[in-house]
């Protein structure tokens, strides 16, 4: 009994799969060329003013809001593949309208375009990227596709910092780079629109879904999403999602910097020490963890992410206890320890989160509950970093990460009722 399960975790996941993490790592590196600078460009660089940045992204968070509420059912009837492609294609339009940019009404029709492609796109991707794969794959594909975009905005980051460096004109620099994002997603279209799978096949697995969930019948117009939140396991892993947003993802990015550096005196050298040993062990740790977290429940795998933060948390408010006094050896250690841990958790969360929408949404609802997680974490990276930088000015650095331990037990304490539901049931 326990050798088949030992041989699933290292399920071919093909070429259709490759092909896509292809097209979504050159368009991820796209975007790292440009998401730090743009209200930096947009404000400064072009002359327009904060209140014109501050335009930019109200009418992109606006359309991605009306445009994820709109192609999850889009993507539910006719598909995601189409609905996919067209928010690669918004993402391209509006990204290079950036580049000849002057004035306010094109930055803003900039803003809207990005706006509809993000809410277009992270309606429909989870869906593509399930058709590419086996099922016995789909945690290791959600992983992959995890690491794959991290790794590409890490990438354009660094290739955007040397275009940029000693540059004599960087609005001409970071023009050419919003419109090689543009360009970089172009990809994207067409291998969104390749993998898709034929009708024939198309209706073959819809089929094979139906009869796996026992459900041969008519199913209607399909749940709205009103009835996807009334179920309370579907709530509640809505509610995760902010939470790990909140409390996780967007802690380690716009807090955990300016903790290190403003409250520990730690050199920006060491952050980014610190940032990059996370993007690595990321890549080092899914080949080593995939097998194991495949033979653990789902619930148990996502409730396992807060628990691992909190513990990499607790890692950062050691170093901050021990001081500068402290030998180097053990105060950087735990902060690379912090770095490891984080992204264990990163990877609980990626392989386990997504199964669990694809399975608890059901086939007729895939774009709806993408959407509805879309939404979500919108509203968590947007009060993830004002509550962690809120926190961090008005907190010592041992008093920092202790909330931010506590934020991810909170986060712990929804995962263990998800579990808790869904075992009783």
């Amino acid at each position: 009994m326990t050798a088949p399960r030992a041989t699933a975790p290292r399920t071919p996941l093909g070429r259709r799969f490759g092909l896509l993490m292809g097209a979504l790592l050159l368009s991820s590196l796209g975007n790292g060329l440009c998401f730090p600078f743009t209200s930096i460009y947009v404000s400064q660089l072009l002359g327009l003013g904060g209140r014109a940045a501050g335009g930019y992204f109200i009418a992109m968070a606006a359309a991605s809001f009306a445009a994820a509420l709109a192609g999850g059912p889009l993507a539910d009837r006719g598909g995601p593949h189409r609905v996919g492609a067209l928010g690669a294609a918004a993402l391209a339009a509006g990204y290079a309208l950036l580049a000849p940019a002057d004035a306010v009404p094109l930055v803003l029709a900039s803003g809207v375009c990005v706006g509809v492609g993000f809410g277009l796109f992270y309606a429909s991707i989870v869906g593509v990227v399930d058709t590419a794969v086996p099922e016995s794959g789909r945690r290791a594909a959600f992983a992959i596709r995890h690491i794959v975009n991290n790794a590409g905005i890490g990438l354009g980051s660094v290739a955007a910092g040397l275009a940029l460096h000693g540059a004599d004109t960087p609005a001409g620099t970071l023009r050419w780079l919003y419109l090689a994002n543009g360009l970089a997603a172009l990809p994207l279209i067409a291998v969104i629109l390749g993998v898709r799978p034929r009708a024939g096949a198309e209706a073959t697995e819809a089929k094979e879904a139906k009869e796996r969930s026992g459900d041969a019948q008519p199913s209607g117009p399909g749940p709205t999403y009103r009835s996807l939140l009334r179920a309370r396991p579907m709530a509640l892993l809505i509610l995760a999602q902010a939470l790990f947003a909140i409390v996780g993802f967007t802690q380690i990015e716009a807090t955990v910097p300016l903790l290190l550096h403003d409250r520990m005196a730690v050199t920006l050298g060491w952050v980014s020490v610190v940032v990059a040993a996370n993007s690595f062990a990321l890549i080092a740790l899914q080949p080593l963890l995939r097998g194991r977290l495949e033979r653990l429940p789902e619930t148990v795998v996502l409730a396992g992410g807060p628990v691992l933060w909190t513990v990499a948390f607790g890692c950062g408010l050691g170093a901050a206890l021990a001081g500068g006094a402290a030998p180097a050896a053990v105060r950087y250690g735990l902060l690379l320890a912090f770095a490891v841990l984080f992204a264990a958790g990163e990877l609980m969360y990626s392989s386990a989160f997504y199964p669990l929408l694809l399975r608890w949404s059901g086939e007729e609802a895939v774009g709806r509950a993408s959407a509805l997680a879309s939404l979500a974490w919108n509203l968590g990276t947007a009060s993830g970093p004002p509550l962690g930088l809120f926190i961090v000015a008005h907190a010592s650095a041992t008093g920092s990460w202790l909330a931010l331990a506590l934020g991810a037990a909170a986060a712990f304490t929804v995962t263990a009722a998800l579990y808790g539901r869904t075992a009783s049931t």
